[in-house]
């Protein structure tokens, strides 16, 4: 193992006053309930206009009541508009969340986390506010059992943290799985300091059908937001 220092609901209008209009016993989309809404103006607009026409000059209408009814009409049908535009925002934010997504595959990246999977090797990243006189990193397995405990000096930035799956007495091999890191650290001041943990390993898969998306990384599961970095394998020659 090595330590390496790195760098609100829509109201529905009533039925049209035409005859032969039926219910479709559902709740229906909002572009059917702006086309109801537009056919139930046009009729209230058709009949205020006859009944102008038509009215009593010595006793006009009061016309109050129609004026309050057309800005109900005009606020409901700015309402579906809206509603309309938000499922289109939706729509777009979910297929760019899915094509951000899918960049990853096959990417060594690093998340927040503190549990790799082990096979061959497993990383974690280190982040450290200030120096470090001593860190114990303590790695156990998914029973609770320490698979690896060791002191080091961790200065103050990144690190990465190599495990190759051996015991304290550098024989034992322990067994591909996933395995949780811990790090208790004190400063010169003898006060303790919090070391945050980054997983790094390589994204196998993405499951789309999920809202979010979901990333797999050695069989655990992670969003996009949690991804702090991509990291370049290394190449040699």
């Amino acid at each position: 193992m090595a330590v390496d220092a790195t760098t609100a609901p829509v109201p529905t209008s009533a039925p049209a006053a035409t005859s032969g209009s039926s219910s479709n016993n559902g709740s229906s989309s909002s572009s059917s309930a702006a086309s109801g809404i537009a056919d139930n103006f046009q009729s209230f607009l058709t009949l205020l206009t006859t009944q102008l026409q038509n009215q009593n000059p010595l006793d006009p209408l009061d016309t109050n009541q129609f004026t309050q009814q057309l800005v109900q009409f005009a606020q409901v049908e700015q309402q579906l508009k809206s509603n309309d535009q938000l499922a289109s925002l939706v729509s777009i934010e979910k297929s760019a969340q899915s094509t951000q997504a899918l960049v990853f595959v096959g990417q060594t990246v690093a998340v927040d986390g503190s549990t790799a999977h082990f096979d061959g090797n497993a990383t974690w990243n280190l982040n450290a506010p200030t120096d470090t006189t001593t860190a114990t990193v303590t790695i156990t397995d998914k029973t609770g059992q320490t698979a690896y405990s060791g002191n080091f000096q961790i200065a103050k930035g990144n690190a990465s943290f190599v495990w190759d799956g051996k015991g304290n007495d550098g024989t034992t091999q322990w067994p591909v799985g996933d395995y949780k890191m811990t790090v208790t650290a004190k400063d010169v001041n003898g006060k303790d300091v919090a070391i945050s943990t980054e997983v790094q390993g390589t994204v196998d898969s993405v499951d789309l059908t999920a809202s979010p998306p979901l990333l797999s990384i050695g069989g655990q599961n992670y969003t996009t937001d949690q991804i702090k970095r991509i990291v370049r394998p290394s190449t040699t020659t």
